[in-house]
């Protein structure tokens, strides 16, 4: 759906570093809150949350308001779910576990109309419930970001096929997943991840390709930067609010134990 809000693909495109979050939490107020925050996008975790189709369209809404662009990880690589996401108004899909260069141009093909793609025209929000279809088709083969996540070992082996796949515009490091598909997740192993990371890294850079990283927050950032990365998902509301609230406790149980306001503590402007 275009509006006046700037092309979330566009900005992608561009090169520009772009920060968001992944929203775990099924309530319009979860997306408000966090656009507050000024994230250049939002996405909505399909695959790892209890978000389900029929709560989808007010959480895209909900960005929409604030003009922060809302894209949806789906739960698999299905083409009709990422029709249903697109049509209630996402301005972009991720899609996990994706593997080969196959799996790779069938997610492009079901995320453009024809002659890009084989995507179904339906009457949804983003086509303005059908007033729009005619006008939505070319919108949306030029709008609507393409993401797809490697995160396992057999990604990482086809890694110069996968990025090599025209349409792909976003190619996501799922660094969880790939370090536990290469028994590389313990401290100890983590060289071998690193590594795995570097290859991907060499190949993005190689094919010209947008390329980022999921990190639980800001550390180590400059690192993924120096090796090209534009796209970083950092942390989810869900794990932004269990933060926030342990330090709050810590912080109140330190002020009771010493009879002070507990070191670095603020108080909210009310």
């Amino acid at each position: 759906m275009e509006n006046d809000m700037p092309s979330f693909r566009e900005s992608c495109l561009s090169g520009r570093v772009e920060i968001g979050l992944f929203s775990n939490i099924a309530h319009p107020a979860a997306v408000e809150v966090m656009a507050l925050g000024k994230p250049d996008f939002i996405c909505l975790d399909g695959e790892h949350s209890q978000i389900g189709r029929g709560a989808l369209e007010n959480l895209i809404r909900a960005g929409d308001v604030h003009r922060v662009p809302v894209m949806v990880r789906v739960p698999g690589k299905a083409p009709e779910a990422l029709a249903s996401v697109l049509d209630a108004g996402a301005r972009g899909v991720m899609v996990p576990m994706v593997s080969t260069a196959a799996e790779a141009a069938a997610v492009v093909s079901a995320c453009r109309y024809p002659p890009l793609g084989r995507r179904g025209v339906g009457p949804g929000r983003a086509a303005g419930y059908g007033y729009r279809i005619p006008d939505y088709l070319g919108a949306a083969n030029r709008s609507v970001l393409v993401s797809i996540q490697v995160e396992n070992a057999e990604g990482l082996a086809n890694i110069d096929a996968i990025a090599a796949v025209e349409g792909i515009d976003v190619i996501f490091i799922g660094p969880g997943d790939l370090g536990v598909s290469l028994s590389a997740l313990p401290e100890a192993e983590r060289p071998t991840l690193e590594a795995a990371i570097d290859r991907i890294a060499s190949v993005c850079r190689e094919k010209g390709r947008v390329f980022g990283i999921f990190r639980p927050g800001p550390e180590n950032i400059e690192r993924y930067v120096s090796l090209g990365m534009r796209f970083f998902i950092m942390g989810s509301d869900a794990m932004l609010l269990t933060a926030a609230v342990e330090r709050g406790m810590l912080m109140a149980r330190a002020a009771l134990a010493g009879g002070g306001a507990g070191e670095g503590a603020s108080e909210p402007v009310l």
